[in-house]
């Protein structure tokens, strides 16, 4: 009987799950890499700069899960620099990176070139705007990817599944990063983009550069 070619090349693989906030999007992105963990594979975590919402050096769910992770710019330059400093990137499987959509389209061929090196590339973010508009690389992903998890969260009005973000407050800065109080969940039926239908503080970002 022919044996297994033990020297084959391992086959990479994307990994998009996208939703609205609330969804649970880093809650699965922290299962799965912890399930990897648990498989004894290697596991490298990176979350954005910008977002320093819960804690500093994890990506966290708003049900307070956990997971460590380096914080970097949301530049693919800065990322891939460090993925490949050192040899780092021959001791990692399993690359996971939360709110892609903060990130240039750059992190594309990142993602992809991460592919054909044989890792497993998780990637967790918002597909659309608060104006229901693509948000940054996450559609062009979400077409190149091996799988998509697409969530959805609970309508803060009626209780149906939600597919949007509804921001509360006047501002129309792309980026502004907040959880309750400055976003909700909401079905088709009453999502209303650019409606002001709460005053509530904003935390305005400096564009990303």
């Amino acid at each position: 009987m022919q044996q297994p070619n033990s020297g084959r090349i391992e086959i990479g693989r994307i990994e998009i799950i996208t939703g609205p906030m609330f969804s649970g999007k880093s809650e699965e992105l922290i299962r799965r890499l912890k399930r990897a963990r648990i498989a004894r594979q290697r596991v490298a975590c990176y979350k954005p700069d910008i977002d320093l919402r819960y804690h500093r050096t994890a990506i966290a769910s708003h049900s307070s899960q956990t997971h460590d992770a380096s914080v970097v710019t949301p530049n693919s330059d800065r990322l891939r620099e460090d993925l490949f400093a050192n040899g780092k990137i021959d001791e990692v499987d399993v690359i996971g990176l939360d709110e892609v959509q903060f990130f240039d389209n750059d992190v594309i061929p990142l993602a992809l070139e991460l592919v054909h090196l044989g890792k497993r590339v998780i990637l967790a973010g918002l597909d659309t705007t608060f104006a229901n508009e693509p948000f940054g690389p996450v559609p062009n992903l979400m077409a190149l990817a091996d799988e998509v998890t697409k969530l959805s969260a609970v309508c803060m009005t009626c209780g149906a599944p939600a597919i949007h973000t509804q921001r509360l407050g006047a501002s129309q800065e792309l980026v502004v990063v907040g959880a309750a109080g400055l976003y909700e969940a909401r079905c088709r039926t009453h999502f209303q983009p650019f409606i002001d239908e709460h005053e509530s503080e904003q935390l305005e970002l400096p564009t990303i550069g």
